[in-house]
């Protein structure tokens, strides 16, 4: 288990690496001077020369990246060019925003997703199971960011339930908190749900044809028991990797969400650091992303290999 663990964690490092080297390489190319959007159109050579120095924009590339990545290892990002804070604080703040959407949506896409794929398996063929199929189908066609919009016409501006948007801070209360994340957690967790009911669908349809579970029914085991007590159970390990990867899209993918709820999170600090070209801010965020996405895979692949033996083996 130790060798699989390594290899794949050299495996995947090396993948990190390369995701540091495209970012650095992306953004290095994009048009634009952050000096010059940052003083203006009209800001003198002698300034803009006297900026770029002080940012580090007049030294090679190759040693930029050097030294950008050697920061990232020991945990120092940098200092913005906008804020003039250093980027591990902007993260740290706007990540107690980004998780616990996350997490609330994850919760509501599970919670949604596996009683529905449970009911969709178990009546296999019925006017249920094509119901419930047609409507997943429905929330993974739908664009998450029309879905947001469309909650906030409902719940915030037609009945007032909700905010708008806007978050008002973890030290306004718990209640305040969390009903301001509640429809962007919603608009992302049901595009996330709906391909879950139809992995679990899938899985556990397979898991009832299994021979384990005949010799339930034939010893006596009424037909809910076998369900809930052998055949979900068994056909959660597929989904618990779904999931595991759902965690991470979850995490990169509020960049639109949150900007359309106003919540100050990841998301929006990628997006306005695009704009002002705060390429620091964008080269150090979108690896962090890159760096989670890949520690979930790792985690998942581990627990995988801890489940099934023959992996490790192969």
């Amino acid at each position: 288990m130790l060798v699989y663990a390594a290899k794949r964690l050299a495996s995947l490092s090396a993948t990190l690496l390369l995701a540091t080297l495209v970012v650095f390489l992306v953004l290095e190319i994009l048009p634009g001077d952050p000096a010059e959007l940052m003083l203006g159109m009209n800001a003198s050579e002698d300034t803009l020369a006297a900026l770029r120095g002080e940012l580090g924009l007049d030294r090679p590339a190759l040693l930029r990246y050097g030294d950008w990545v050697a920061g990232f290892v020991t945990g120092d990002l940098g200092i913005s060019h906008t804020y003039a804070v250093p980027v591990s604080e902007l993260v740290a703040a706007r990540l107690l925003v980004s998780l616990p959407l996350a997490l609330l949506a994850l919760v509501l896409s599970t919670a949604i997703a596996i009683p529905v794929g449970v009911i969709a398996a178990s009546r296999r063929g019925s006017w249920q199971d094509s119901s419930l199929m047609g409507l997943a189908q429905i929330g993974i066609a739908v664009p998450n960011f029309w879905f947001a919009m469309l909650l906030v016409f409902v719940f915030a501006v037609s009945l007032r339930l909700v905010p708008s948007g806007g978050f008002p801070g973890w030290e306004a209360g718990l209640v305040p908190a969390l009903k301001a994340l509640l429809l962007p957690a919603i608009a992302l967790a049901l595009p996330q749900a709906a391909i879950l009911a139809r992995v679990m669908r899938s899985a556990l349809i397979d898991t009832l044809g299994e021979d384990y579970i005949r010799t339930a029914r034939a010893k006596g085991l009424t037909r809910h028991a076998t369900l809930w007590r052998h055949a979900v159970r068994n056909a959660l390990i597929p989904v618990l990797t779904i999931l595991g990867l759902q965690f991470s899209f979850l995490i990169a993918g509020t960049i639109i969400i949150e900007n359309v709820f106003y919540l100050p999170g990841l998301g929006r600090l990628i997006f306005q650091a695009i704009t002002q070209r705060d390429l620091i801010v964008v080269r150090s965020v979108v690896v962090l992303l890159v760096a989670t996405v890949i520690l979930v895979t790792f985690l998942v692949d581990l627990a995988y290999a801890l489940a099934d033996p023959r992996l490790r083996s192969r």
